[in-house]
């Protein structure tokens, strides 16, 4: 049996074939993923949004950012050097000339294929003449020549040819490796195994042990696990929590903590600086004595909070704590919400915890919008536009207009609405119109389905209509009755016509479909059935009705089984959006939000839940729309019966007027 044997690149050609391979697999998806292709589109996005959000902090920011910024370039530039490395190497490979050919003793010896053996004699003895090493031949082509001599005259050697490919027959297999014979040279083993080693023994152990800390102590949404459990400990402690408080709570994040967060810096400047900043603001409770109130890191980050939403400037040894701050509070709130949801649920099927009040998750919502608006809750919302200051407000308030939301404003006619901001120029007033008519409006609509009270899934719809349609900033509220002692039908929903449209506001409509709630026919079916429990004698007067009655029994039973299926399908149907929506990947990129003071890009998302109001408790768990553009649809359970007073709320994260209320009487 021939053995094997393994060849080693001698030369370093065949070490181009694995270095082309390598350098393709890099290169080529590299230039997917990393091409900066959206750079154009993202020119024209931004371009087209300078009307509206041109006085916007974030805009600014980012027209700077792009004037200086040079990684699109290196990325093309490495990217185009990756190509050039690899058509060099294809280049290299193509021109290599191929050292392995199959043998043909006929080349050897320098005759036909078909030469007979008489001239295959006559060749050899010229050729043995003039290559003898006895003559002064090369030795080696000798040995070639007998070989090739011997495999066309020898029976034996021919066959072994034919068969082999080879006159002296099978040889052992040899496998080419495409590294260089240094590399296994003995004067290279100890460089070659340190160089081992150092990548497998402690640069490999160096990153997964890295990535494993930081993944320990991290949750999904890169928040510090630290944070969510202190979060979860005071919203337990404190179920009813007021602005104050949860302003306290929030900046207390282990991610302003320097011991916990790289990206967090305590500087000796701060030590008189964030005291001038507390004399200015006034009480933020910076005497308070409890943990983590009191530590300096907390103090810090409730004072840049507080200076934020009271628009105060800040000097530049703080704007990078300033900055660090602002950009982080946002996930952070939305954390203290959905811990606020778990406790809610844990309250609800265990003892031993406070569920947090229904105003305290409220507030954490308020306060996400306060923050994108840099404004306290009891500003005037009209200080949300630009050119907008504290001393045009008179303007508004004054006893002819008494002018004090957005709606308000909207909904004023040109002529008056021009003079009362007579203290803006044209192309102010243009600017203010132009963020105006970006506003949104939603409004929602229910849809009441089903037959049990409680577990029933509600199934939200959310449509934006197309941006050239025009519609109110008031919201058209869809009044929904729902009262198990009375048995209203789902169909008998009054609602609230809109006012008329206001020119350039795009609207938004909410749908909302709710499955689990019977009906009057459903429920005196059940009367009926309890009302045939009563005598024989009853019975016998019951089957003595008329024949005209018994038909309009059947009429009713058919008409009864007709909405029974009709219901059932709008459920399946209802299911498999579901399902779908499941598999379907969308982006959160929905409408940029108009923030005066915010550094990032804000988009339009929106929080969707159902309250009782009178017992200040959560009915279905708070869901976070994120990617609403033209039409959602969202499912929730609610987590008990509901026979009085609940209300399906839908406001936003980033603006403080434009909360979607229905009530359920």
């Amino acid at each position: 049996m021939a053995g094997q044997q393994f060849q080693y690149d001698d030369s370093g050609n065949t070490s181009f074939y694995f270095l082309t391979s390598f350098v393709g697999l890099l290169v080529i998806p590299a230039t997917f993923y990393l091409w900066p292709r959206d750079l154009i589109d993202e020119k024209r996005r931004i371009k087209t949004l300078g009307k509206v959000h041109g006085q916007c902090l974030w805009y600014q920011l980012h027209l700077r950012k792009a004037g200086h910024s040079t990684a699109p370039t290196l990325k093309k530039v490495s990217l185009i050097c990756g190509w050039i490395l690899l058509c060099c190497l294809l280049y290299k490979v193509s021109i290599i000339e191929n050292r392995e050919k199959e043998y043909n003793p006929y080349e050897v010896l320098g005759v036909d294929p078909g030469a007979s053996i008489g001239e295959i004699k006559k060749q050899y003895r010229q050729l043995s003449l003039k290559h003898h090493p006895d003559k002064g031949g090369d030795e080696v082509l000798f040995m070639r020549i007998a070989k090739a001599y011997a495999a066309l005259t020898d029976e034996e050697s021919r066959k072994n040819w034919e068969e082999f490919g080879n006159p002296d027959g099978p040889q052992a297999t040899t496998f080419g490796i495409a590294l260089p014979s240094w590399i296994v040279d003995q004067k290279n083993s100890m460089l070659v195994l340190a160089v081992y080693g150092f990548a497998f023994m402690v640069i490999l152990p160096v990153v997964v042990g890295t990535w494993w800390y930081r993944s320990i102590r991290y949750s999904g949404d890169q928040i510090l696990i630290q944070t969510t459990q202190l979060y979860m400990h005071f919203m337990n402690r404190t179920p009813n929590m007021n602005m104050k408080r949860l302003i306290m709570v929030l900046t207390a994040a282990f991610e302003f903590d320097p011991r916990s967060s790289k990206e967090a810096v305590m500087r000796p400047t701060d030590n008189t600086e964030i005291p001038l900043l507390i004399r200015e603001l006034g009480n933020v409770n910076e005497k308070k004595k409890e943990l983590p109130f009191c530590l300096p890191y907390s103090v810090k980050a409730r004072v840049l909070l507080h200076a934020h939403l009271s628009r105060l400037d800040i000097t530049n040894t703080l704007e990078e704590d300033y900055w660090l701050v602002i950009r982080k509070c946002p996930g952070l709130l939305q954390e203290m919400i959905n811990v606020g949801c778990q406790l809610t649920m844990m309250a609800n099927t265990r003892g031993g915890i406070h569920a947090p009040r229904l105003e305290s998750i409220e507030n954490c919502m308020k306060l996400s919008q306060m923050l994108v608006q840099s404004l306290w809750d009891f500003k005037s919302p009209l200080l949300q536009l630009p050119h907008f200051e504290e001393e045009h407000l008179k303007y508004c308030w004054s006893k002819k207009y008494k002018i004090r939301t957005v709606q308000d404003l909207v909904s004023m006619k040109d002529a008056d609405r021009r003079s009362m901001l007579r203290f803006l120029s044209e192309e102010k007033y243009d600017g203010v119109m132009a963020v105006l008519s970006n506003f949104p409006h939603v409004s929602m609509e229910v849809k009441l389905q089903g037959k049990d009270l409680c577990g029933r899934a509600l199934s939200v719809h959310l449509i934006i209509p197309d941006a050239s349609s025009l519609a109110s900033f008031k919201a058209g509220l869809k009044t929904l009755l729902f009262d198990r002692a009375f048995g209203l039908p789902p169909n008998s929903l009054p609602s609230l016509t809109p006012t008329p449209p206001l020119p350039h506001a795009p609207a938004r409509q909410l749908t909302v479909q709710r499955f689990g709630t019977s009906s009057r026919r459903e429920r005196e079916e059940d009367d009926d059935e309890l009302s045939d429990k009563g005598s024989d004698s009853e019975e016998e007067t019951t089957n003595k009705d008329s024949q005209s009655d018994k038909d309009d029994d059947s009429d009713k039973e058919f008409n009864g089984e007709k909405d029974d299926e009709a219901e059932w399908e709008a459920l399946q149907q209802s299911i498999q959006r579901r399902e779908r929506a499941l598999l379907e990947t969308k982006s959160k990129i929905t409408h940029p939000v108009h923030t005066l003071y915010f550094p990032e890009e804000k988009q339009e998302w929106w929080w969707l839940y159902i309250a009782d109001r009178k017992a200040q408790t959560l009915i279905s768990m708070p869901y976070h729309v994120c990617t609403l553009q033209q039409d959602e649809e969202v499912s929730t359970l609610v987590s008990k019966p509901v026979a009085f007073l609940h209300k399906a709320l839908s406001p936003p994260s980033s603006l403080g007027y434009a909360d979607s209320l229905h009530p359920e009487d």
